[in-house]
């Protein structure tokens, strides 16, 4: 998935760093302006740099314009893999390859952010410093985000060129600024809207929910009109579980570190309770903590949700 030809990539970094790219100036900025705001606040919400996010926006739709843009609003080459939604096929690394298809460039923004905000193979990305574009391009690469050896290079020469990396200054001071594009930066696939009956809350920067007496995660998808798969990824549940009242639902994925250093482990606490608590993701506390998964904490103990223990 999302893998490009090594001669597109080449040609298309030919073509942006040529005399002739200079002419192409005005749409790309406009191409930047356009889709700068939901850039930003999917920094915020995720924690992807926004000048990474566009840089890749611009680098795979060759700023709006490649065929998968303009037929499937898909401005990041994100092939089906389980796509159940609308589909485009063209000729890519193979013959009639099926890529998914949007309503909107507002739904592929968001796909991309939930595509590397979910797999594990990206998740050291986000521990690296928000401001560390760099560190992001070449992280990308070694993911196996593209097969081109110069990926990194052409995200950062976009990003350095177009100045990119001014938004993620921005955004780290605290200027969210609630730039969107055209339409509401709900995506009509996965929908999270606000509901009138009962306060949506942020932690870790994340939207919650506290659960009521007979809550399940069908009944809370329904009425925050999302997906019953959402709800249990991203309150990393297995298929039956269900929540007590007054615990927290996540409406978007946790994040990888928390806000805070650390936790000291309270009576009773499991590390599920901790992820949850600060909005981390399980996988990140073992990782962070060397720990082995399904291991137990006792009471004292120090959790680290940033850094890694022993550091």
């Amino acid at each position: 998935m999302l893998i490009r030809r090594i001669f597109f990539l080449c040609f298309f970094g030919g073509l942006i760093f040529s005399p002739v790219f200079s002419q192409q100036g005005a749409p790309v900025s406009a191409y930047i302006d356009k889709h700068k705001g939901i850039a930003k606040q999917h920094m915020v919400e995720y924690g992807i740099p926004a000048s990474i996010k566009m840089a890749q926006a611009i680098l795979e739709s060759g700023f709006g314009t490649s065929e998968l843009a303009v037929h499937a609003n898909n401005h990041f080459g994100i092939k089906c893999h389980g796509w159940q939604y609308a589909t485009y096929y063209k000729d890519d690394d193979k013959k009639n390859e099926c890529f998914r298809s949007y309503v909107d460039p507002v739904q592929s923004f968001k796909d991309h952010s939930e595509f590397l905000s979910t797999r594990q193979r990206y998740s050291f990305l986000f521990d690296l410093d928000p401001l560390d574009y760099k560190g992001w391009a070449k992280g990308l690469r070694e993911a196996g985000y593209a097969t081109n050896p110069r990926y990194p290079q052409l995200l950062i020469r976009i990003i350095e060129e177009h100045e990119l990396y001014k938004f993620d200054q921005k955004v780290v001071k605290g200027d969210r600024m609630a730039e969107t594009t055209s339409k509401d930066v709900r995506d009509d696939f996965s929908p999270v809207s606000i509901s009138r009956e009962r306060e949506i809350k942020l932690n870790n920067r994340i939207k919650y929910i506290y659960a009521r007496e007979g809550d399940t995660p069908e009944s809370i998808a329904d009425e925050m009109e999302m997906w019953v798969w959402q709800i249990y990824r991203y309150n990393e549940l297995e298929e039956g579980e269900t929540f007590d009242q007054g615990d927290i639902v996540y409406l978007q994925p946790k994040r990888r570190r928390g806000e805070e250093s650390y936790h000291t482990v309270r009576d009773g606490e499991t590390l599920y309770d901790i992820s949850q608590r600060y909005g981390v993701r399980l996988s990140s506390l073992y990782r962070r903590n060397n720990m082995e998964p399904d291991s137990s904490v006792h009471p004292g103990q120090k959790i680290y949700l940033r850094g890694r223990a022993g550091n």
